[in-house]
């Protein structure tokens, strides 16, 4: 089965600059997350960010999904400035650019996998697409799951769900948040093989947060924050999982 390519997502035109944070700071009370963070992702990159808990690495992913505005600096996304935006310009944002991957799944256990693939189409007001739901549901392995309940996969499995939800979503950025968290190492290495056969295959900007490095190891370049701040990078050598 194939998509048209009019529907599939893919690189952007920003081959060099897709993401740019300059000086980029952020605090909650009086507590700074991010202190000066600078950093670019070209359009198609997987990139990888690792940190401990607390690092400021989910907070830098919140900042590109729009979910929160940043308090200095500047961030760039697809040439848009988030933090410029009213919170209808946040939404509309949200609704055209970003689609992200959760560590929970987060998936409806009332609807069905086919049901819990559109439902998000349905709430930004736009007709569901079946036959393009059916593609991705085919893409990640789970098209003769459509039926099921979420209660009846492995943990996997409703990661490769709510992967094929992410992407029938047609984002221009998709953003992973520890989606290897919850998932033991076998059903780990198979999703970030996907992961990493989707970002080759349709050169969808990735950006995945971690704190594992074998996870990281699927990605084509990895950034560590620490304490705020992007403190250096580094090339995957391998691109996939040992």
């Amino acid at each position: 089965m194939s998509v048209p390519s009019s529907e599939a997502p893919g690189a952007s035109t920003e081959s060099k600059g897709f993401i740019q944070a300059a000086a980029l700071g952020k605090s909650y009370g009086d507590y700074p997350v991010l202190r000066g963070v600078d950093c670019t992702i070209a359009g198609g990159e997987f990139v990888a960010i690792m940190g401990d808990s607390g690092s400021g690495k989910t907070t830098f992913l919140n900042l590109l999904a729009g979910l929160d505005t940043a308090d200095d600096g500047i961030l760039r996304v697809a040439g848009e400035e988030p933090a410029r935006y009213s919170a209808a310009q946040l939404a509309e944002y949200r609704r055209r650019t970003v689609a992200m991957i959760f560590q929970d799944f987060n998936l409806l256990p009332t609807l069905s996998v086919l049901e819990n693939i559109t439902l998000p189409v349905l709430m930004r007001g736009e007709k569901a697409d079946l036959k393009r739901a059916r593609y991705y549901l085919e893409r990640v392995g789970m098209l003769g799951h459509s039926d099921q309940l979420p209660e009846t996969l492995s943990g996997g499995e409703m990661q490769r769900v709510s992967i094929a939800r992410a992407l029938n979503l047609q984002p221009r950025l998709l953003l992973a948040d520890e989606p290897t968290g919850s998932l033991d190492s076998r059903n780990s290495d198979e999703v970030l093989e996907l992961l990493g056969e989707i970002n080759r295959e349709t050169q969808l900007t990735l950006v995945m947060v971690t704190h594992s490095a074998r996870a990281a190891e699927a990605a084509g370049r990895t950034l560590r924050m620490n304490d705020g701040h992007l403190s250096f990078s580094q090339a995957t050598s391998t691109g996939s999982p040992e």
